[in-house]
């Protein structure tokens, strides 16, 4: 008589018990982390994008020997010595015109770049203080906005795009425009001839301008701009094409100063626990610009 039986469900534990193979030997080592979130909590004066750029530039050891992946996983206890170089360090922030578990909101110094321009950059930018969401012109002063986290930079950037936002500039430009108030309404396009810089072009992108004189003297004009569109370096464009340049611009007019050009106000919702809060967020204009136009 030939005796069967039903098939063993469960085919890997009878090889186990037939002695055919053996049981997989429980992972009991230390669980490790990569190098940048290890430095995440270690320095949180600097973001992870600028400690990403240390780690490659060599500024970061491990137990005495430098690495320059960030990506390398370490454990917990690991030494871990963090030493930049005094050039790369960041100075204090920008003054700050307001801040919250979502936002902050800084008055940008001329000369502070918006973003870091290479591999390694050894200035400070506005991404060492929180998560870009819009820029401003290296030589443009004024009210800037940073996220704290991926969402609110998602929720802030889309109003961006989608022109929710409500933007003032003040600008001292040379001589005077020939109305004292009007919409420039002239389309934007890059110059091909210089494709860092832009022009007034038939074929280019809609962009339109406000302004308003607000004060004059017999070289300079103190104007109000309000831009309904976001292209680049559509202010500075739009008054080089009415012969009436902004001070400074060393691009589009005469770079004897600083540019004269400031970001005077920003209206934007920003998270709040009702979901959304509509904030207006100012600055006081830079005593040079009243002093240029007396």
């Amino acid at each position: 008589m030939i005796i069967t039986g039903k098939k063993f469900s469960k085919p890997e534990l009878s090889r186990v018990i037939n002695g055919d193979t053996k049981l997989a030997a429980t992972d009991t080592s230390p669980e490790k982390f990569r190098l940048d979130h290890l430095l995440v909590k270690q320095h949180p004066e600097y973001n992870r994008s600028s400690l990403q750029t240390f780690i490659k530039s060599g500024f970061v050891t491990v137990d005495g020997e430098i690495v320059t992946k960030p990506n390398s996983k370490f454990e917990s206890d690991a030494e871990i010595t963090l030493n930049v170089p005094a050039s790369a360090k960041l100075p204090p922030r920008p003054p700050v015109i307001y801040e919250d578990n979502h936002v902050l909101v800084l008055n940008k110094p001329a000369g502070l770049l918006s973003m870091a321009k290479g591999e390694y950059c050894p200035e400070p930018t506005l991404e060492d203080y929180g998560l870009l969401v819009h820029r401003l012109d290296r030589d443009t002063s004024g009210v800037v906005i940073l996220a704290k986290d991926p969402e609110t930079q998602k929720m802030l950037r889309k109003q961006f795009q989608d022109r929710k936002t409500r933007k003032t500039y003040y600008a001292v430009v040379e001589g005077h425009p020939k109305l004292p108030e009007a919409m420039i309404d002239l389309p934007i396009a890059r110059n091909l001839k210089r494709p860092t810089t832009f022009q007034v072009d038939q074929n280019g992108k809609p962009s339109q301008t406000y302004y308003k004189v607000l004060q004059q003297n017999n070289k300079y004009s103190l104007l109000e701009l309000k831009p309904t569109t976001g292209r680049t370096h559509q202010l500075r464009v739009h008054l080089k094409y009415l012969n009436t340049p902004i001070l400074g611009d060393i691009v589009y007019g005469n770079p004897d100063e600083r540019l004269f050009l400031h970001a005077k106000d920003l209206e934007i919702t920003i998270p709040s626990i009702s979901g959304g809060e509509r904030k207006v967020f100012t600055t006081d204009l830079p005593p040079e610009f009243l002093e240029k136009t007396k």
